[in-house]
């Protein structure tokens, strides 16, 4: 049977982390690799039966590569700090664990919870996630923002879902995007990718219609036009920044 390390990396996360704990019960480790809180995380971790180490930043990827590193097992399963298994991913990874794995990864079913509400749609559900791996064949990938496993070899599916529990409210969306607009905005300028007038007018109303529309997030009532429309305002928020990075490098020259 193959033993599984569990890894959640962290920063300020003590509102969540316990929840995300107490759903890796199948784990034959837990690794919480902290990035220097002030809140209690690591100390809630430890609390909790987990191992912690403390590791300044690196960026998303590489934090998660770090902690894969760390692990004493080759078999990864990660989650993030706002997140759980439930009861039939639990169910699932148990099942698992009784026999030889036919696959280098294993994949989820995503659940977000936004404004206290579950979403079905908006782009946003099922949203598969690749979370159970084999370090051997896999690593984590994504210089900035969107990091995701990637492994050499089949992957499959296992039943039940990660649940997320993402913004609370819309002024910690907000927050968000600025935070997540700054990274991909160095990381497009990084690629050398240029922004047009067209594309900063276009974009964020295309968004918008894609997410509401296209993806039905009109079923998931006033939080998917909520969810729309902070979609278009990422894209805004990402192409204006660009552009100032733009500018501001041409200005010094």
């Amino acid at each position: 049977m193959p033993a599984l390390s569990a890894t959640i990396i962290t920063r300020n996360e003590a509102a969540n982390l316990a929840r995300a704990i107490r759903s890796l019960s199948g784990a034959n480790e837990i690794l919480v690799v902290d990035s220097d809180s002030t809140d209690g995380t690591r100390e809630i971790a430890a609390g909790l039966g987990a191992r912690v180490i403390n590791h300044s930043w690196e960026g998303f990827a590489a934090q998660k590569n770090f902690a894969s590193a760390q692990a004493r097992h080759d078999w990864i399963l990660s989650l993030d700090a706002d997140e759980e298994l439930d009861p039939q991913a639990q169910a699932a990874v148990l099942a698992w664990k009784q026999s030889e794995p036919a696959a280098a990864g294993y994949r989820f079913a995503r659940r977000a919870q936004y404004l206290g509400r579950w979403i079905l749609h908006s782009g946003w559900y099922p949203d598969y996630k690749l979370r159970l791996f084999d370090r051997r064949r896999g690593s984590w990938q994504g210089a900035y923002v969107h990091e995701s496993a990637v492994v050499d070899g089949p992957v499959a599916t296992l039943a039940g879902e990660i649940l997320h529990y993402t913004c609370a409210s819309l002024a910690e969306h907000r927050q968000r995007i600025e935070f997540y607009t700054d990274l991909a905005a160095e990381e497009m300028y990084e690629r050398g990718e240029r922004v047009s007038l067209l594309r900063r007018t276009l974009g964020p109303p295309w968004i918008f219609f894609n997410s509401y529309i296209l993806r039905l997030g009109m079923l998931d009532g006033v939080c998917g036009f909520l969810i729309a429309r902070m979609a278009a305002r990422y894209v805004h928020r990402k192409y204006a920044k660009l552009a100032d990075l733009q500018r501001k490098v041409y200005s010094s020259r």
